[in-house]
């Protein structure tokens, strides 16, 4: 008998191995600072827009790995409508 095995066969106990791999997808907004003062189309307010940079990413283990479909926005501090620059 080998000793990493019981006596009816059982092997539960022995670690296989594998492999824990963590990774992310999803879209990120970088904040650039206050945008244009305007009006907004969707609700009519004209207030202090906020600028972003908009980009989708693939993380591995929190890292950054590819990041692609950048573009800048201002988005209106009222109503959340966005108007690509």
């Amino acid at each position: 008998m080998r000793p990493d095995s019981t006596a009816d066969g059982d092997r539960s106990a022995t670690y296989a191995g594998g492999v824990f791999l963590l990774f992310g997808f999803g879209t990120k907004h970088e904040d650039l600072g206050p945008g244009a003062v305007r009006a907004c189309p969707r609700c009519g307010n004209t207030s202090q827009w906020a600028r972003v940079r908009q980009f989708r990413q693939f993380t591995v283990f929190f890292v950054p790995v590819a990041r692609w479909g950048r573009r800048q926005l201002e988005i209106c501090g009222i109503c959340g409508a966005a108007v690509e620059l």
